[in-house]
């Protein structure tokens, strides 16, 4: 059997529970190879956050506002979810002064990374952009509204940095992300990582790999190419 899949990844960029299934995705497709499934992903935007102010708020205050919890179930939550990204092989560094940001210019640029291909050659930057968003900001704490930010990350995944400058100055894009913002929320998609496979199938949550490895094989079994 040879399938590849389109994958279609709705998550937000301070979502650490997106780390987590991102990792958790793409192991088990690198599982999968032997069997002939593979997958194309496309990152989706979705904004946890859509009202944080350029300051942005340390994430005790956050969750605590947010979900009524605790410092103590806030640096529990941190921990759990730290040791099931160290899993998929992700360093998360979040302690209780860690901010949490506004993340629409960084959806901006990853619209435009699915536009461009990088210098390392793949489809488009996408992949590669993401990894460095979520490094930028779970593991060395930089803010992701800085644009000086953003285009390091652009850089290191391989992207034009004087492109990406000029991306987010310009605000090029805005009006995309937006419509693509309303379309997920239009077909139900209100929390993340939402994976939507092949248009019609809903994997939702950070799941550990062998979940994902489950479902996708199952999915392209019902799906021959």
């Amino acid at each position: 059997m040879s399938r590849t899949l389109h994958i279609d990844f709705v998550s937000d960029v301070v979502c650490p529970w997106c780390v987590v299934g991102l990792g958790g995705l793409q192991t088990a497709l690198e599982r999968l190879k032997g069997e002939g499934i593979e997958a194309e992903i496309a990152f989706r935007p979705f904004e946890l956050n859509p009202d944080m102010p350029p300051e942005g708020e340390t994430i005790v205050e956050h969750i605590g506002r947010k979900y009524g919890a605790t410092p103590e179930q806030s640096a529990a939550n941190r921990e759990m979810i730290r040791a099931r990204a160290a899993e998929v092989g992700f360093d998360m560094r979040m302690g209780p002064d860690s901010r949490i940001w506004n993340t629409f210019d960084a959806h901006r640029l990853l619209h435009w990374a699915g536009e461009t291909a990088p210098e390392k050659g793949t489809k488009n930057g996408q992949a590669a952009l993401k990894t460095a968003l979520f490094r930028a900001h779970f593991t060395d704490n930089r803010n992701l509204t800085d644009a000086g930010v953003l285009t390091a990350a652009a850089e290191t995944a391989g992207l034009n940095r004087a492109e990406a400058a000029e991306v987010l100055a310009s605000g090029r894009y805005a009006q995309a992300v937006r419509e693509e913002e309303a379309l997920w929320r239009a077909r139900g998609i209100n929390s993340v990582p939402a994976v939507v496979v092949e248009g019609k199938y809903l994997i939702s949550g950070g799941q550990p790999t062998a979940v994902f490895e489950e479902a996708l094989r199952k999915i392209a079994t019902e799906n021959p190419a």
